[in-house]
């Protein structure tokens, strides 16, 4: 006879089943990047993925990527005291589209 699983674990296989995690991770790495780039730079910006530490955001043009460059070390020292289990040690910018 099988042992019966505990709750936490099938609650935890749920939410990973479904991706209720990558939804609020997403949010919440979404805010962390609103507090971090700024009034100024949000419209213009969309925070991506994050691989191996390194956070990719989307920047709707050429001239605002190099603004937002400027201003790339405060960026990622914000960055990484509100997403500290993120760890994030870098922001990797490129042109592409903010919808």
């Amino acid at each position: 006879m099988a042992q019966p699983k505990r709750i936490g674990n099938i609650v935890a296989e749920l939410i990973a089943r479904r991706g209720y995690a990558r939804v609020q991770a997403a949010t919440t790495c979404a805010d962390a990047w609103a507090a971090a780039a700024g009034p100024q730079l949000v419209p213009f910006s969309r925070p991506g993925a994050i691989k191996r530490g390194v956070l990719e955001v989307l920047v709707a043009n050429s001239t605002m990527l190099q603004e937002i460059s400027f201003q790339k070390t405060s960026i990622v020292k914000k960055l990484s005291e509100l997403l500290p289990d993120e760890n994030i040690r870098d922001v990797k910018f490129r042109v592409g589209p903010i919808t």
